[in-house]
């Protein structure tokens, strides 16, 4: 029996991933002449066959709902997609980040975040069974999606049309994921898998000892602030010759860890990846006739990822933007998932009640080095860094549904909570002299940080809905509900650096493990003391506390025409508070108090079988991220550039207006165009800016912008035109979609910003903002093709996906400066899936290719012919294989 094997009628929703249509044509028949005496009662709806001779004779009312148009797109007045667990599966994509990118109007960036119609992760929310989720990311509190395997996941909604009934920070859209429940049968399924990269399977590459359980994801305890370094921290007083002993300085700068943390080496060849993944279910009858279900997922990944290449800064010269810092680069990162989740879940009657808990482990350690010209410096430099980024997501979520005849109850409870712990990132830099690589510790900078991110959330919330009906065939529904959301944050950075003094040229050439050892401590050649940043730079405590209502009415007042408006309210307080660690007195804290009256309304006509037309607008909000607003210094070691917040930064306010044609001409295939248009009052951008020769980027909020587009999806199957051994039994899928977006930030010259340089003080916009400009993030074009074929005789599938995405603005230039522009471009992958037979026990065969046209990563400036790349490198081909089976 074929278990693993799905036809192609499940497995063929691509890119908007509509489920399979339910009912053909709806007809009413007059209503029955209730009895005396008794309770008058609608009549049922009444469905009629295919076939045209048998419908009823005699009508009421003819409502044409379209014999194709799937489900959830009847059932819902917004503009929304969806994603299917078999969609996931057909794409053989490994995150939900990855696979998001196939629906229309999503792109990647950073291989984390999921940008919507060109709009960055601030516009856009994440969810998980409908409940929000904190990040462990410094800049950001969207929660990166590629922290979710897809293995996990039932599958994704992706609505781009606001409705009061989801949060109101909602510029591009909402992502609710779902993960998987209550299963209709018994399972267990095992699946092993393996793969590598061109650019780093069995080549060179950096790396470093760590610990001994590094290749788990887990510390051993290497990594831990040592005891001599906690009690000094302890004190509250910076660790320096003012308030510590020469004795004590030296006690605890030998404490910390050296050769297995600083001591890069060369890997002659990296290994490749491996994936191993468990997951079972069970469902159980109850004597009450109630149905529990469980399912638990457990999964493990380690996998390798080299870059070379370039990195350089550039200085205008007549025009002409000439590179001055030229770097070039290695890094290899090894990544390291664990994740589980265990479900529980009961039904009985029209009630259902669910448990779910979610834990997800990710760690990245990486080793890198770049050598060039440092044109600040005035020299040859050689910079090293090894780092160690854990990251962790736990979540319990409780959640009910239940219906009482035309009432239905909906609640849900969820707590949440993510770290992300950075100990030892090391960083050293030589000079190059007579082919000599020299430390002074003094001229050349080292360092060693370690930082702390807290991020917890609580949130409740439900829904009443009462349903109203108008005629036989039509109804109205009344909602509202209430949701709380309590989000804190607590990030800590603290850095330490071994400053030198006259050391001896002969111990200056000593290679890092040496250079930095116990013994050139005790002989003064180095001390060890604290250079965190004060006046609250260094740490900051947040929070964000929304109460809010909505109050919503779905009904199809006239045949064949739905609405859907209503309106939500959001109350929220959000602060950020600095925290002065050497016992400063404290600073007033950033506070945003904002109660907003968020609108929504939205008209769907079935204007003809099969098609239909939806109309929307709504008023929506953006907030300021944390870390935008804390004036902390953070490190990015993805862009090695430094950012720093500010705190006089304002909501954005959006009016979002959509359009959208669907024509469903045949079951599971459509095609649709929307336009779509967002008007962005004081939206959020960040800037760059010079203090000396260090290159700085913050945020402020520039005047107003807009954004407009379209959008166009299509899907077509068909049977093999062909006949003969291969092509005969094949049935093939044809898929695209196109995004259009373009955007204009708009700057005047009484304009005003508010920038942290100035203490808050008012400043020319101008002189921040490039009147004209593109958003940051956004991609003119984005496009998708899917060309696949199907043969359940033999049990095989195959996918071929072509993804373009145009450049991007990834930074602002420093002044006078061009911005920093990313260039993805196309991207191929190919998936097959084929399922045979092992002494009566099925198993299922997968590959994976992607990039096969090995599209590199580019981001770079151009000016008057001159162009200086800021970070680019080769991303290489990915194959990959795994073998499943189910029991």
């Amino acid at each position: 029996m074929n278990m693993l094997f799905r036809p192609l009628s499940g497995l063929l929703l691509a890119t908007s991933a509509l489920v399979a249509p339910q009912i053909a044509m709806a007809q009413t028949t007059p209503a029955a002449q209730p009895q005396p005496g008794a309770a008058e009662t609608p009549a049922p709806r009444q469905f009629a066959a295919l076939d045209p001779e048998d419908a009823p004779v005699a009508v009421e009312e003819v409502l044409v709902l379209g014999r194709n148009i799937p489900e959830p797109m009847r059932t819902t007045s917004e503009v929304a997609s969806f994603l299917t667990q078999e969609d996931l599966k057909r794409a053989g994509d490994g995150t939900a980040a990855e696979a998001l990118t196939r629906v229309s109007g999503l792109s990647l960036v950073s291989g984390r975040f999921v940008y919507v119609r060109g709009l960055g992760e601030r516009y856009s929310s994440a969810l998980l069974n409908g409940s929000p989720l904190p990040s462990p990311e410094p800049l950001q509190r969207v929660v990166p999606l590629d922290l979710f395997p897809s293995a996990i996941l039932a599958g994704a909604t992706v609505q781009k049309s606001f409705s009061p009934n989801y949060p109101g920070e909602f510029g591009g859209g909402v992502i609710d994921l779902q993960t998987v429940a209550i299963p209709d049968e018994a399972f267990f399924e095992v699946e092993i898998g393996g793969g590598g990269n061109t650019e780093t399977t069995l080549n060179k590459g950096l790396t470093y000892y760590g610990s001994d359980t590094d290749f788990l994801g887990y510390d051993d305890g290497t990594r831990k602030k040592p005891p001599e370094l906690r009690e000094a921290l302890a004190t509250g007083k910076r660790i320096n010759s003012s308030n510590f002993t020469t004795a004590q300085l030296v006690r605890i700068g030998s404490s910390l860890v050296n050769a297995p943390l600083n001591l890069i080496q060369t890997k002659n060849k990296i290994p490749g990846n491996f994936s191993a993944d468990v997951s079972a279910g069970r469902s159980f009858e109850l004597p009450s006739g109630a149905r529990l279900g469980v399912v638990a997922i457990g999964g493990f990944e380690n996998s390798w990822r080299s870059r070379e290449g370039v990195q350089q800064q550039g200085l205008e010269q007549n025009g002409v933007l000439e590179p001055r810092t030229s770097y070039n680069f290695k890094n290899t990162s090894n990544n390291v998932t664990v994740n589980g989740l265990v479900g529980l879940g009961l039904e009985w009657g029209d009630h259902q009640v669910r448990w779910t808990n979610l834990y997800v482990h990710n760690t990245t350690k990486s080793a890198r080095q770049r050598a060039g010209e440092d044109y600040a410096a005035g020299q040859e430099v050689l910079d090293s860094y090894t780092e160690w980024f854990e990251r962790n997501l736990y979540d319990t979520q409780l959640s009910g549904k239940h219906e009482f005849g035309a009432w239905n109850f909906d609640w849900r409870g969820s707590y949440a909570k993510s770290e992300r712990d950075a100990p030892y990132e090391k960083f050293i830099r030589y000079r190059l002299e007579n082919g000599v690589y020299y430390h002074s510790a003094s001229q050349e900078q080292n360092s060693t940080s370690f930082s702390t991110l807290d991020d917890t959330m609580a949130s409740a919330g439900f829904d009443v809905g009462y349903t109203l009906p108008l005629s036989s065939g039509r109804d109205a529904k009344f909602s509202g509900g209430y949701a709380y959301l309590d989000n804190e944050r607590d990030a800590e950075r603290r850095d330490f650096r071994y400053q030198g003094g006259a050391i001896p040229l002969a111990i200056q050439r000593e290679r890092v493990d040496f250079l930095l050892s116990d013994y050139n401590l005790a002989q003064g050649y180095l001390t060890f003391t604290e250079i965190t940043g004060g006046d609250g730079a260094a740490a900051y405590e947040a929070g964000l506390k929304v109460h809010a209502g909505y109050v919503q009415v779905d009904a199809e007042f006239l045949p064949r025409l739905r609405t859907s408006f209503g309106l939500r309210v959001e109350d929220a307080e959000q602060t950020v508070q600095v925290v002065d660690l050497f016992g400063g007195a404290p600073a007033t804290p950033t506070a945003l108090e904002e109660t907003y009256v968020l609108p929504a309304a939205t008209l769907t006509y079935n204007f003809a079988e099969d098609m239909q037309l939806r109309l929307g607008t709504s008023k929506t909000i953006a907030r300021p991220q944390f870390r935008e607003l804390a004036p902390q210094q953070y490190f990015d070691p993805d862009t090695d550039r430094l950012f720093i917040g500010n705190p006089y930064l304002t909501d954005t306010e959006l009016l979002n207006l959509d359009a959208r044609v669907e024509w469903y001409f045949a079951a599971n295939q459509y095609l649709s165009g929307g336009l779509f248009y967002k008007d962005l009052d004081r939206p959020v951008e960040s800037v760059v800016s010079e203090q000396g020769s260090t290159i700085v980027q913050t945020y402020v909020n520039a005047p107003k912008a807009s954004l407009y587009g379209f959008e166009l999806d299509f899907k077509k199957l068909f049977d093999s035109p062909f006949e003969g051994a291969f092509f005969g039994s094949k049935r093939w899928l044809v898929g695209a979609n196109y995004t259009f977006s373009d955007s204009q930030v708009k700057v005047g010259e009484d304009d005003l910003v508010y920038p942290l340089a100035g203490a808050g003080a008012p400043r020319r916009a101008l002189d921040y903002v490039k009147d004209g400009s593109q958003l940051q993030g956004l991609s003119k074009h984005l496009a998708n093709i899917q060309f696949g074929w199907e043969d359940e005789e033999n049990r095989s599938q195959a996918t071929i996906l072509a993804t373009y995405v145009s450049k991007r603005i990834s930074a602002r230039g420093r002044p006078d400066q061009p911005d920093l522009v990313q260039e993805p471009g196309v991207t191929v992958d190919f998936t097959y899936r084929k399922a045979f037979d092992v002494r009566d026990r099925e198993l299922e065969f997968t590959f994976k290719a992607r990039n096969l046209l090995g599209e590199d990563f580019e981001e770079y400036q151009v000016l008057g012919g001159g162009r200086v790349d800021a970070n680019t490198y080769d991303l290489g081909q990915t194959f990959s294989v795994s073998l499943s089976t189910r029991f």
